[in-house]
């Protein structure tokens, strides 16, 4: 199962089966393009947020729809390689995890209505990755700027060790390292091939275990 992105993305970049899994092609529309920074927003008045939780195509969509977020960016982080590859993070030999940075508006949306957003998106007792996709590359963390940040985290994932008792809660908590965005076919996929991207949702079993965990699914 792990290996079921890296055959939706040779089907993604070899062009096959454009017009059976999607019915159109994409285009920008007006909802894609409220979730990119407008030139003429300051950007002192922005702030990023850096989340793993698996495969960063999941984790774009519900950022994007959170009030507040004004773009996300899938990417790499944690690791020891400048500028990685995805061929070498999915491979697991160089430190990162898939991530995704939020940059956001904190007059509009808080860093703790970023972490629910994230802990519901997340399932935070596995320690071996996330649904489908196992290993270090694929396990759940929160990257802290400040110490604002780290208090605000481990507040949050102290409540949640209330909420499932004697199940430890697996999600590391670490400083912020470089972040590296990553390819451009990678970036709003859930936009560009929502029925693939529906589809490994589902073969992944992230939903099925996102309502074992929270009781729904946000998705």
């Amino acid at each position: 199962m792990a290996r079921l992105r890296q055959v939706l993305l040779g089907i993604c970049l070899l062009g096959m089966m454009a017009w059976t899994w999607d019915a159109l092609p994409y285009y920008a529309t007006a909802d894609s393009l409220s979730n990119q920074p407008s030139a003429a927003m300051a950007e002192d008045n922005l702030a990023t947020a850096t989340f793993a939780g698996g495969c960063f195509w999941c984790m774009e969509k519900p950022f994007d729809d959170l009030e507040g977020v004004v773009a996300t960016t899938s990417g790499y982080t944690g690791g020891t390689v400048e500028n990685p590859s995805y061929e070498q993070v999915s491979a697991g030999g160089t430190g990162h995890v898939e991530a995704v940075q939020i940059t956001y508006d904190p007059t509009q949306v808080s860093y703790d209505a970023l972490l629910s957003v994230f802990w519901q998106n997340v399932d935070p007792l596995d320690n071996r990755g996330q649904f489908c996709d196992k290993g270090s590359q694929y396990q759940a963390k929160i990257f802290v700027q400040t110490e604002q940040e780290r208090q605000l985290a481990e507040a949050s994932k102290q409540a949640l060790a209330s909420r499932f008792g004697r199940q430890p809660i697996a999600t590391a908590i670490e400083t912020a390292q470089p972040f590296y965005a990553a390819e451009d076919y990678h970036q709003d996929y859930y936009l560009k091939h929502p029925v693939r991207y529906n589809f490994y949702r589902t073969a992944c079993g992230r939903d099925k275990r996102l309502t074992e965990v929270w009781g729904t699914s946000p998705h």
